[in-house]
């Protein structure tokens, strides 16, 4: 595949800006918080990292999907939690400082999970090893602590010293991840244009199942953990909101194939459509808690 300036420079620069956004939305209380009682926390990032990959890959499996396409759901499910899976938190009345940890939290730990639940994908699904894509481990390692960590450090040094300034960019940044999003949706778009019907056809129904399903793990997971409401919409969201230009950095600028990124593309739509039922959902759940209203 043939890079452009736009993926090549565009394309991590504006994800290092989005992540920049999370890093302005953390204080140390939000740290505080959490670690006093971590136990949201803890049960939120374990489902993140292991449970969520693990449902991708049965989901790609199960759906007996191309090669590449397979490869593009594990990708999505081993991705952490996007930034818009906090207003989401927010709009659904869910524990919002609870999604802001695990979304900076988790972005973090990828650096080093990803890379190896993509070669695990790469190992169990049928014809994968034939097309030789891989993540690098030390090459993604070095493009997601310059797009991923040290813009969130950032951003948290930005909040505590300029919290006023902080406000102004933040509202920036989320314009900045919408524009950028759509842009690369077209891109994917217009690089599959002679077969993208087919392609859609071919993966929508895995991506999803995929969606709902780990949007219903979510909640089930904390549920069973005895977790408050709000933490069950909180793990829930953060599960079912994926941050999809990360995916998409990894199946351009790493992998080099827009297949393997047509279900992140996919994803980023459908995970719009199922967050309207999770806002609503969790609204009439926290009006039903025990001392609501």
């Amino acid at each position: 595949m043939d890079q452009s300036p736009l993926i090549d420079i565009g394309l991590p620069v504006a994800l290092a800006i989005i992540m920049v956004g999370i890093g302005l939305s953390l204080t140390k209380e939000d740290f505080a918080v959490q670690a006093r009682s971590p136990r949201a926390s803890v049960v939120g990032l374990v489902g993140q990292l292991v449970l969520v990959p693990l449902v991708g890959v049965g989901v790609a499996v199960a759906f007996d999907l191309a090669p590449l396409l397979a490869l593009g759901v594990v990708l999505v499910a081993a991705s952490p939690g996007g930034a818009t899976s906090n207003l989401i938190t927010y709009l659904a009345r869910g524990n919002v400082a609870l999604s802001i940890i695990l979304t900076a939290i988790a972005s973090v730990a990828v650096i080093f999970t990803l890379p190896l639940w993509f070669d695990l994908g790469a190992r169990i699904i049928p014809g994968a090893d034939a097309f030789e894509v891989s993540v690098p481990l030390a090459q993604t390692f070095g493009l997601l602590l310059g797009v991923i960590l040290i813009p969130v450090v950032v951003g948290m040094v930005l909040r505590a010293r300029k919290p006023a300034l902080s406000d102004r960019i933040e509202r920036f940044v989320g314009v900045v991840g919408l524009v950028v999003l759509v842009l690369l949706i077209i891109g994917v778009a217009l690089g599959e244009r002679d077969r993208i019907v087919d392609l859609i056809v071919s993966v929508g129904p895995a991506v999803v199942a995929l969606n709902v399903a780990v949007i219903v793990v979510g909640g089930l997971l904390a549920w069973i953990c005895r977790l408050g409401r709000a933490e069950q919409i909180a793990i829930a969201a953060e599960f079912g909101v994926k941050n999809t230009t990360l995916s998409l950095l990894i199946a351009f600028t790493v992998i080099g194939s827009e297949e393997v990124g047509l279900a992140a593309a996919v994803y980023s739509i459908v995970m719009y459509i199922t967050t309207f039922a999770l806002v609503y959902g969790g609204r009439r759940l926290m009006r039903t808690a025990p001392g609501a209203g």
